[in-house]
């Protein structure tokens, strides 16, 4: 019987010590390429030609309505502190509205944190947000809000009450709430008194809600009551809340960066 021929296991091995020398090298290198890749820095995104960039860590621009603005270093992040003028008076929230800017659509780009204040009732939740289409004297406006101790309740009711819209004065979480049950609020994972990055869209009788740079909103209202209008921007806390806000950008639509 005739012999097969074969490929000698001597070169067999040799091209095996080749090509793993070779897949060395290559693994060795790869690494410090994307390395090199990975260390070189990105640019932070210019803001919008006619944003509003407030750093807030003063009261500069701001016009205050029942409550006093702190400047204060919280959690590392120079900041400014909402402190209501009347604690007594716990049914009027206090409300910092921006000088000299006017909005219709746009958005607005906030980091909050908000906590109980010490010695509040057991039943309030840290209630901050932002509010929008302010009337000058600050008695009508559209308002979106967080409720931080809520987002991580062990009880599922509570967590599903985390971020809430209301308009002021005629329809208030409670009246939405009981009218329109869920339709007003909803979840989002929120921790009590840590940093939070809130952005707001408005586009005619439509806002929608985005937290710490979630891609999808929490929070959509297709209606929102006073109707396509325009008006100030606030900073909104309710008076129980120990209040922290910074970074605020307002960017109006058609703008782009």
């Amino acid at each position: 019987m005739r012999a097969v021929a074969r490929p000698d296991s001597a070169q067999r091995y040799g091209r095996a010590v080749k090509t793993t020398v070779t897949d060395r090298w290559f693994l060795t290198l790869l690494p410090l390429t994307l390395g090199a890749c990975a260390s070189v820095p990105s640019s932070p995104a210019a803001p919008a030609p006619d944003a509003v960039v407030l750093p807030l860590e003063s009261a500069d621009r701001l016009d205050l309505l029942r409550t006093r603005a702190e400047p204060v270093s919280y959690q590392g992040r120079r900041a400014i502190r909402l402190d209501p003028v009347d604690e007594s008076n716990a049914d009027r929230d206090v409300l910092a509205m921006v000088r000299d800017l006017q909005l219709t659509d746009g958005e607005i780009s906030i980091e909050v944190a908000g906590a109980p204040r010490p010695g509040a009732p057991a039943d309030v939740r840290g209630f901050i947000g932002v509010a929008f289409h302010v009337s000058d004297d600050g008695s009508i406006y559209e308002n979106v809000y967080l409720r931080p101790s809520n987002g991580r309740a062990d009880e599922q009711l509570r967590r599903n009450h985390s971020v809430q819209y209301q308009s002021i004065p005629e329809f208030t979480w409670k009246r939405l709430r009981d009218e329109t049950p869920g339709e007003y609020e909803s979840y989002v994972d929120l921790r009590t008194g840590a940093w939070t990055r809130m952005r707001i869209k408005v586009q005619g009788t439509r806002a929608e809600l985005y937290v710490d740079g979630a891609e999808q909103p929490c929070l959509i209202v297709r209606d929102l009551k006073h109707g396509a209008r325009g008006g100030r921007v606030a900073l909104w806390a309710d008076p129980t809340t120990e209040a922290h806000f910074r970074a605020l950008e307002v960017i109006p639509a058609g703008t782009h960066p």
